[in-house]
Order: C-alpha cells, then structure tokens, then sequence
C-alpha cells in the first residue's frame, strides 16, 4: 500500500503536483460534441457559452474509422477556439482499446494545458485510475504541463459499481464519477434497451382490495432501475471530495421524462448530468440550478441563524443544524452558479456585488 504521505507527490519527475481539493465550478452539464465534425466545431463558441462543460467525445459514439479525424479535431478546438470560463473535457476510448494510447499521447503533448478533464470510459477498478495516474504524470512532464490533468470514471460495469469506493479513492487526480446506464445494463444482463430513464415494467403494487378480486383498484407505480447503484456512486464520491454525475438520456424527444430523471439525480445528490443534445442543456440547466423559492427560504434561515445552532422555528418549520447545513448547501450553489448566470442573480435575490 503506498504511504499516505506519498498520494500528494507527483508520480514522474517534472510532473506538477497533485491537487488537493478538486475545483467545483459550474459543473450542470457536460456537453458532448463530436470533434471529428467541422460544423459541430463551428458551433463550438455557441455551445460554450450556454454549457458549464464541453466534451469532445472519442469514444464509442464514433465510428472506426473517424477515431482519428475526431482526435485531431479535438486538438484544433484546444488550439484555436476560446471557450472563455467553459471547461473543455474529453472522453477518450476504453483502456482496453487500442485507441486509448494514441488518444492520451496526443492529447497531453499536444493540448494539456488547455484539458481539464480525461473521462475514462467502463472503469472497472482502482488499477484503471492507477495507469491513468502515472501514464499521465509522464505525458504532464513531457510536455512540461504546469496543472495536473484531472480524471473522470465512468461507472457502466458491475464490476466498476461493486469496486465504486475503491476507484473513488484511487488517486488525487479523481475529478469524479458519472453513471453509465446502458453499458451497465448489458454488464448486469439487465432486460433493457433504454438509456437511462424507468422501464414500464419495473414495478410495485399495492395489495388486492379483497381475496376474490385480484384486479381492481389496485395500484402499479413504475419504480427507477437505477437508484440504488447512484446513491452508492454519490456517497463514494462525497466521500472522498470528488462530484458525482448522472449519465445520458438517450430519448432526445422525451424532454418531460428526461427532466423527470435529471431531477432524480439532483435530489440525489449529483452535481450535474450528461447532454446529448442542445435541448437537453437548457434541461439541465434548469434541473441543476436551485430552486429560486428553495433558496430564498434557504438565505432566510441562515439570516435567521447565522452560527446553526440551536433550535429555531421559521415559517412553521423547525431548523436546527442539520437543516442549516441543507441551507447553506443551497446557498453555497446558488451564489456560484450566480456569477455566471445575470438571470439567476436576480432570480436568487444576489446583488450583483454579491453575486
């Protein structure tokens, strides 16, 4: 087991030092796009300016034989296109893909400096982050990267969800977590086509109204395939000081089941989600923002106790620290997300002093 002492040093000469606390700034969607596409790059600056995160996607969603041109185009947006304060992330191909390796070289020597994130794909345990860590340490010192390189896991197999811990605490460069629904169907076997979201046949029902009758009046409530496997993924990521995010939605039309499951995951606890689409940004913008009410409330209990201690009654509502706590989460996101966003300034009552 490596010394404690040692997780905060680089592993290569000439590497930067590891971070140690991961930056949190808005963070509701990643955006992907395809780089390898000369009008999606076009569109780029667009796209930036409504998106907190861009991602330029090398994986599966991109055929054989246009891997390079999306790895080359990807380094032509980190060179010529200003994102402003948009994050530039990418999602390279599979480590047990013979892709991976071009990707990471390239990408480091090439743009490091402007990458702030590596979104590795089907994650299976600590030893994938372990790789990542020191193939990116010598890329870094190569290349003479100043800030370290951050890494993002995405959860799509049972082997990742059962390691979750493990891989949330593998290495300083862990940025987060984001949950793969349709890999990890096929992982598990699960009887399902659809990216993320319920399935109609995932249910509960209540108990028949007589012994006779076991039809009528009785009630079936559709329940979520994957709830249990985003809240082990959320506390493994809270855990250990690193953001969780939901995956894809892949029914771009179902705009109200598609907001339905964004606001699961945000009540969940993930910072942010995947979008596929430009509608599913203005989606996610507005599921991942607070509640302009739910923060006015917030603001007003912190105001009322401003230490959380004891036990007040406000608005017919008992607080005491542990609902101070929720309300200073509230606010803390609120007031961010705010700097960025005139509209939900004034929506949060922040001058724009404060803001």
């Amino acid at each position: 087991m490596r010394n404690p002492r040692d997780f905060l040093k680089p592993l290569c000469v000439g590497a930067p030092d590891p971070v140690t606390e991961i930056p949190f700034p808005p963070s509701r969607m990643i955006h992907f796009f395809d780089a390898g596409n000369e009008k999606m790059r076009a569109k780029l600056p667009d796209i930036a300016a409504k998106a907190d995160i861009v991602l330029g996607n090398l994986e599966d969603a991109v055929p054989v034989d246009r891997k390079e041109a999306a790895r080359a185009g990807l380094v032509e947006v980190g060179k010529t296109i200003d994102l402003g304060s948009t994050q530039l992330w990418t999602r390279v191909n599979a480590l047990d893909s013979p892709w991976v390796l071009e990707d990471l070289t390239t990408l480091v020597t090439e743009i490091g400096d402007k990458l702030d994130v590596i979104m590795v794909p089907k994650v299976e345990g600590a030893w994938d982050i372990h790789y990542m860590d020191r193939l990116l340490a010598q890329l870094e010192s190569r290349a003479g990267i100043e800030k370290p390189i951050l890494v993002h896991a995405i959860l799509e197999t049972a082997q990742g969800v059962t390691n979750v811990e493990e891989i949330a605490s593998a290495s300083p460069r862990m940025q987060g977590m984001s949950f793969g629904p349709a890999d990890l169907a096929a992982s598990r076997r699960m009887k399902t086509t659809r990216v993320g979201g319920g399935h109609p046949g995932y249910q509960t029902i209540t108990d028949p109204t007589s012994a006779d009758d076991l039809e009528t009046g009785r009630v079936r409530s559709q329940q979520d395939l994957w709830h249990y496997s985003i809240g082990r993924m959320v506390d493994a990521c809270t855990a250990n000081g690193i953001l969780p995010f939901y995956g894809p939605f892949g029914d771009i039309k179902d705009t109200v089941a598609c907001e339905v499951q964004f606001r699961a995951a945000f009540l969940m606890g993930c910072v942010g989600t995947w979008s596929l689409h430009p509608v599913q940004i203005d989606i996610a913008k507005k599921v991942f923002s607070p509640d302009p009410d739910e923060v006015l409330f917030a603001k007003k209990v912190i105001e009322a106790i401003p230490d959380g201690r004891g036990v007040h009654m406000i608005d017919g509502k008992m607080q005491d620290d542990a609902t101070w706590k929720q309300c200073k989460v509230m606010v803390d996101l609120a007031q961010m997300l705010a700097e960025k966003d005139p509209e939900l300034a004034e929506a949060y009552g922040f001058t724009p002093a404060a803001a």
